[in-house]
């Protein structure tokens, strides 16, 4: 396959999958794979991952569930075409498809309560805390063409009732996600936060909500990245283990 100028091949170590990534683009991290790996798909499902950048999350749910048809949305053309050719390299297209598209034009794009499932790896940064010049990066770290809000109330859109909606942000904006989660008929369901090592605070947080689901929310235990040496613990080499990752 052709690359273009700065482009990359990075091998996932999964069931033989591969994804392109830019030099001076924002790189997929960690968080991708563990909202992935958090997210519950069932065979048959069709689902869409909110700002789907790389297309990372789409191939890694392809590669270890049975769902039909999952959709990625991406406002960024550049980006979007990038991720369609790494849908292509990996004979992907019959069950994913990458849109080019704001999610705030969503009655434009896709049907409502048409899907099983919503995915999204979102910006996490309000636009009052913008250090990055890279315009791809900070559209993909920062609140520049959607917030909290638009995410919320576009997963709520797209879901059926009683279906989940999984997303991982930053602890410091855990009000903001439940109370504007609550707005949009999305009950926070599970919520597990993830910390660098045992020592630290948690950085990033993990939450299932169900659209229109019943009250009562469950605490899951702490995932932590890395042991005192640096190594990654048990649980994060079990994710990013082809087995788990694979599936089938």
């Amino acid at each position: 396959m052709d690359l273009k100028q700065n482009e990359t091949i990075e091998d996932l170590q999964m069931n033989g999958m591969k994804i392109i990534q830019s030099d001076d683009g924002f790189k997929f991290g960690i968080d991708a794979v563990l909202i992935a790996n958090f997210c519950k798909v069932r065979r048959g499902d069709r689902g869409v991952d909110l700002g789907t950048g790389t297309g990372i999350i789409p191939i890694i749910l392809a590669a270890k569930s049975e769902a039909s048809r999952i959709f990625g949305l991406e406002i960024q053309p550049e980006v979007s075409e990038m991720a369609q050719r790494s849908v292509a390299m990996n004979g992907l297209e019959p069950r994913i498809e990458i849109i080019n598209g704001d999610l705030k034009n969503r009655k434009q794009i896709f049907e409502k309560s048409s899907m099983d499932f919503v995915v999204s790896n979102p910006p996490y940064f309000k636009v009052d805390t913008i250090k990055s010049e890279n315009m791809k990066k900070m559209i993909s770290r920062h609140e520049v063409k959607c917030d909290l809000n638009d995410i919320l109330e576009t997963a709520s859109y797209l879901l059926k009732p009683n279906k989940p909606f999984f997303m991982i942000h930053r602890p410091d904006r855990l009000v903001d996600l439940i109370e504007t989660g609550l707005r949009h008929k999305l009950e926070p369901k599970e919520i597990k936060f993830i910390h660098p090592d045992n020592k630290k605070a948690p950085n990033l947080i993990m939450i299932k909500y169900v659209k229109c689901g019943n009250k009562g929310v469950k605490m899951l235990p702490p995932l932590y990245v890395y042991n005192p040496d640096g190594t990654y613990t048990e649980d994060i080499n079990k994710i990013y283990s082809s087995k788990v990752l694979g599936g089938f």
